[in-house]
């Protein structure tokens, strides 16, 4: 019987046809892992049966992509068994796993940007026909492929242009023409909307209903609850519990996580004094068409939280500001002008970005701890343009026991440090020279509750201490709680502001979606959001 996936309204989102395909039973016995010393996995053992959603979950560097990665054959385990369908098995490679009919869809796309949808779905197991690919007999499994996941792209389409979404779609096409019938997923969601991730859900749960085997590593709990079937708890490396989902509630999971009850609670920062002076003064600043005419202050120990839509053109203005792409218009820090264009510039002048992407944009992945958090700072440590390694190591060891980073040691690679821990060394790069200003765009964004937590706190002694906070986050409680006031933006303008009890969330959604109602205090045009 074929299986309909609906999107949200009740609409036909793809059909599944099953394809009699038994899922895989896999146990690990005993698992060990360590990276540079670190621990990664202690001792784990679990069982998944087959045809189920398990899902993994734990705080950042809790081990959870780490067991998924040795159950789909990308990382090898120290120690332990693991045995699939009863027979014990060592994978070398990703490449034999695959051939067992396990596959991974890692959080970092493993899609060829370069090439069309259709080669990258038959990427490795191209179809021949008399020693010639069999172009024809590609697109028709493509095309019965598509339908099944919901893909609506051309077999032809360039997957580099594709959004998140869509290259996750031509992921588990990958993986369903190989025939898995275990699929481990590591953070799906993470990149997506809501909406996408909805989407990317109900999928789950159709190749489940085929008897598809599926293990959901995720650190966000609602997804968890609403697709999974068993839930296997880490914390540390080390196993905690096994348990049906229907007896898990987000609570219980938090607790189990971090050993302690943790409620999301915002540290609420104190309000800068009546007579705090502006630090950061923007005036018309430009760059068509991603933003336009946008004008706004933010004093000394003020955390301003930047609200709106994907696509309205939030973080298009923090690069702006920072000089990170071209605009026009003027900036002022400390009633000093920045050079337009310069993030150099920016820098000097007291400005930090912790940007969108930190793997993209925010580190150097396959650099050193000690080298990403020194290196937008070197003059603090050389002399005479000479590297002073035990200056630098001071330096770095105090900046990380400031943002409260777990590191092996600094000389370890920040490309094998959770996520969590990547996003503090990000922040701690910008402390070695108090910075005046701190724009933090999605600061948590792939950051588990407990990271969550002291990435808050920071923020709040920060601006605490004096520094101008420019926060942008699609969470809309996060800006809430966190900020002194809130500015909306949409078809990038500022089109309201709101502080004290007028900062509501139902507020802000009508502005940023572009309706009107009581609080709404839309300065659509407004030279001065202030």
């Amino acid at each position: 019987m074929a299986v309909q996936i609906e999107d949200s309204d009740g609409s036909a989102l793809a059909t599944l046809a099953p394809e009699g395909l038994g899922g895989l039973q896999v146990s690990v016995r005993s698992i060990h892992k360590r990276y540079a010393g670190a621990r990664a996995l202690e001792d784990v053992s679990v069982s998944i049966a087959r045809g189920e959603i398990h899902a993994l979950v734990g705080e950042n560097g809790a081990g959870k992509s780490t067991l998924g990665k040795i159950i789909a054959g990308a990382v090898a385990p120290d120690e332990g068994t693991i045995s699939v369908d009863g027979e014990e098995v060592r994978y070398r490679s990703p490449r034999e796993a695959i051939r067992a009919g396990i596959a991974l869809i890692d959080q970092e796309l493993a899609t060829v940007r370069d090439m069309t949808a259709l080669d990258n779905v038959f990427l490795g197991a191209e179809r021949r026909s008399g020693g010639m690919l069999d172009r024809g007999a590609q697109g028709k499994r493509f095309d019965e492929l598509a339908e099944r996941v919901g893909f609506t792209g051309e077999q032809g389409v360039i997957a580099g242009g594709l959004r998140t979404a869509d290259q996750q779609k031509i992921e588990i096409m990958r993986a369903l023409v190989r025939g898995a019938r275990l699929i481990v997923m590591d953070e799906p969601t993470a990149a997506l909307s809501r909406i996408e991730a909805d989407r990317l859900l109900a999928i789950a749960r159709a190749l489940r209903e085929e008897g598809v085997t599926i293990i959901f590593v995720s650190h966000f709990l609602e997804d968890v609850l609403a697709l999974a079937d068993t839930v296997s708890v880490l914390k540390d490396g080390r196993h905690v519990r096994t348990a049906p989902a229907a007896k898990e509630t987000v609570e219980t999971m938090i607790t189990a996580m971090l050993g302690r009850s943790l409620e999301y609670v915002f540290p609420e920062p104190a309000p800068p004094p009546p007579d705090a002076p502006v630090v950061l003064k923007v005036r018309n600043l430009t760059r068509s068409p991603a933003f336009t005419d946008v004008s706004f202050d933010i004093r000394a120990g003020e955390i301003v939280g930047l609200a709106g839509l994907v696509g309205s053109g939030r973080t298009e203005i923090a690069r702006g500001i920072f000089g990170a792409d071209p605009a026009s218009g003027t900036v002022e820090i400390d009633g000093r002008a920045l050079r337009m264009g310069s993030p150099r510039h920016a820098i000097r002048r007291g400005a930090a970005l912790l940007p969108e992407s930190r793997k993209d944009q925010g580190l150097a992945m396959h650099r050193s701890v000690a080298e990403n958090v020194s290196m937008v700072h070197l003059d603090q440590v050389c002399r005479h343009e000479v590297l002073q390694g035990r200056r630098e190591r001071r330096v770095v060891k105090e900046m990380l026991g400031r943002v409260q980073a777990k590191v092996a040691t600094p000389s370890m690679p920040v490309s094998a440090l959770s996520g969590g821990n990547q996003q503090k060394v990000a922040l701690a790069k910008w402390l070695v020279r108090q910075p005046k200003l701190l724009i933090a765009d999605e600061p948590t964004r792939g950051v588990d509750v407990g990271a969550k937590q002291t990435i808050y706190e920071l923020l709040k002694g920060l601006a605490e201490s004096g520094m101008a906070v420019l926060m942008i986050s699609s969470e809309i409680e996060e800006v809430l709680g966190l900020s002194h006031r809130v500015l909306v933006v949409r078809g990038g303008r500022i089109v309201a502001e709101f502080e004290g009890d007028a900062a509501q969330e139902e507020s802000i959604m009508r502005a940023a979606f572009g309706g009107t109602g009581p609080g709404n205090t839309t300065k659509e045009g407004s030279a001065d959001a202030r």
